[in-house]
């Protein structure tokens, strides 16, 4: 089967169950976010990272993809489980930071590769986050869900703020 299909060659892509929309349309652009940003989490893990923070963005890729099933209007158990996700990674930003010299003033998203590609990615979740709002003040999306799916990105656009600290702390940089 190849890849290419040829359907979106006039500007529209289908969602799921077949409605055919043009690719700029607000749903099509929040679920494109998500994607770009599961995406901007593939440079942190090919770094030498720790095995559960390998782990974590790991997990956080695949309830992405669950994330972008539902924007697209696909059935899917992953909203269920972001409750519980974005709880986890408030335990984790908690125990990271109670490592970490408190901040007083805003940081560069700056440092060692690590650190950088973390900044990226929280840059490119918080887009996702973005569109998503965007995508709900144009009605195009049913609510129920919704409240999570923004809960855990926030969330992780947290998490990756604090992961770039840890990564800069972690080589020398104790400023971030």
């Amino acid at each position: 089967m190849p890849i290419y299909t040829k359907t979106g060659d006039d500007g529209t892509t289908g969602l799921y169950g077949g409605k055919r929309v043009l690719k700029s349309n607000t749903q099509v652009e929040a679920y494109g976010a998500v994607d770009e940003a599961t995406s901007s989490l593939g440079p942190i893990l090919a770094q030498s990272i720790e095995k559960t923070d390998r782990e974590v963005l790991t997990a956080i890729q695949k309830n992405f993809y669950g994330v972008m099933s539902f924007l697209c209007g696909a059935p899917t158990t992953t909203i269920d489980r972001l409750n519980e996700a974005t709880i986890e990674l408030e335990k984790i930003i908690d125990a990271k930071e109670k490592k970490l010299v408190p901040l007083k003033r805003f940081i560069l998203p700056q440092g060692t590769s690590t650190s950088s590609f973390c900044h990226v990615a929280r840059s490119t979740v918080r887009r996702s986050e973005r569109r998503l709002v965007e995508c709900i003040g144009a009605s195009q999306l049913d609510t129920k869900g919704l409240e999570e799916v923004l809960a855990y990105i926030n969330r992780l656009s947290d998490y990756l703020f604090v992961l770039g600290r840890w990564y800069n702390r972690k080589n020398g940089d104790i400023l971030t």
